[in-house]
């Protein structure tokens, strides 16, 4: 790009020794040669008289290859102009073609500023032109086909234009690992009448990724869009019917489906039993235990039922607390949730329920008698302090992380009340 100025010279160069023909297009020849013949020519003083001469082919000729080079000149300003307005772009460009190798991150924002600004000059033509060009090194990147997409869309009639990209997008360049432009497209067929196609494309997502949740609920709302309430259900129960569904999946899907009876049907109970009834499949779903707990906590309650609504939600948590399987930052997390409603919306004795928590989630592992009795395996207290005494021979040893940073050992303060000296490796000579 940035050699186009030696190229203009040799041209204009050759262009004086090459027939006229060759320079132009045949009707734009003609109009210059007559546009020639149409000026009037200035007459010759010869003594007292002045002669009017007519023109001679030479002549003729000189004066339309001066106004054939002036033209050449116009287009190669034209040039020069905008190549100076994207010639900071342009110069950053280190790999105009493709390959499998990721970009770095500074070529993807220099993409990016690059059609910020053709955007902005408004050329339709120069648009199309950056997108494709930015297409062969970044095809896989879905980002710039979602922005291709988007700005096609913006302009008039170019429905086939727009699907033409999200084809071109699905079926050969962006992985699979990548389903979002897939859904995009789905949503876009369905926007043009389409529901039929834009169920078989997120049907062939769950082919290749049979647990990627947004694409079940993607599938769920087309149909209930296209086929009712009850179709769309019948989406999720399927999968969570279905033996081969995992249990991760089966725990989003019926939250999913719990808040589609409750927020498209307006049926709170239904949605609860929802949960009830397949809460077993769903003991290690953080997903299904939160939304369980947002649900019964967003019930719109009057003074009379806050009470009755208060157990429903804190035998929920008392389930996540004692069934499910999930980490201690989540119980915790989820604790301080319910601990906030406490604070909201619980009544006269809620305090004592609320300190007794924060002892247990905040507290040591001494006063966590929850964490304890879910670590024995007769579900006794009593079990777990029992086997701390006989596996650690002491309550415990307290870790110091700054000190650890400093270099000490957590462990010599502990040697040492035995009367013992640890070497520097912190170990215990026999």
């Amino acid at each position: 790009m940035h050699q186009y100025a030696r190229y203009f010279e040799r041209f204009r160069t050759m262009a004086q020794t090459r027939p006229l023909n060759e320079l132009l297009p045949a009707d734009m020849l003609a109009q210059f040669r007559q546009e020639v013949e149409n000026e009037p020519q200035q007459p010759i003083q010869a003594g007292h008289q002045q002669l009017k001469m007519e023109r001679g082919e030479l002549e003729i000729e000189r004066e339309v290859r001066s106004r054939i080079d002036n033209f050449h000149l116009e287009i190669f300003q034209r040039t020069q102009t905008e190549t100076t307005k994207r010639w900071t772009y342009e110069q950053e460009i280190k790999r105009p073609y493709f390959h499998v190798t990721e970009l770095d991150e500074p070529q993807l924002i220099n993409w990016r500023r690059y059609m910020d600004f053709e955007e902005v000059e408004g050329d339709y033509a120069r648009v199309q032109f950056l997108y494709e060009r930015c297409l062969v090194t970044a095809s896989f990147y879905d980002e710039f086909w979602f922005r291709y997409a988007r700005w096609m869309s913006a302009q008039e009639n170019k429905e086939e234009e727009v699907r033409n990209i999200y084809q071109r997008a699905c079926m050969l360049y962006v992985p699979i690992s990548r389903p979002q432009i897939r859904l995009q497209y789905a949503f876009f067929e369905e926007m043009h009448g389409k529901p039929d196609m834009a169920k078989d494309i997120i049907e062939s997502i769950l082919i290749v990724l049979p647990g990627y949740i947004e694409a079940i609920v993607a599938l769920s709302n087309i149909t209930r869009r296209n086929e009712g309430l009850d179709a769309a259900i019948k989406v999720f129960s399927d999968l969570v019917d279905n033996p081969a569904t995992d249990p991760y999946t089966k725990g989003a899907i019926t939250a999913e489906w719990a808040r589609m009876v409750w927020k498209n049907k307006g049926n709170i109970e239904e949605g609860r039993q929802v949960f009830q009834k397949n809460h077993h499949w769903c003991l290690d779903s953080r997903y299904f235990w939160i939304n369980w707990l947002q649900l019964e906590m967003e019930v719109a309650t009057t003074p009379e039922n806050e009470a009755a609504q208060h157990l429903k939600i804190r035998q929920v948590h008392t389930d996540i607390r004692r069934r499910a399987r999930l980490p201690p930052s989540t119980i915790k997390d989820l604790t301080h949730l319910y601990m906030k409603y406490l604070q909201e919306r619980g009544g006269k004795d809620s305090m004592k329920e609320y300190l007794t928590l924060d002892k247990e989630v905040n507290g040591p592992f001494s006063v966590q008698s929850v964490n304890k009795i879910k670590l024995a395996e007769d579900g006794k207290e009593a079990t777990t302090n029992r086997r701390m005494l006989l596996e650690n021979g002491h309550p415990g040893v307290e870790v110091d992380e700054a000190a650890i940073r400093r270099g000490e050992n957590p462990y010599t303060k502990y040697f040492q009340a035995q009367g013992e000296t640890p070497a520097p490796n912190g170990q215990v000579s026999v």
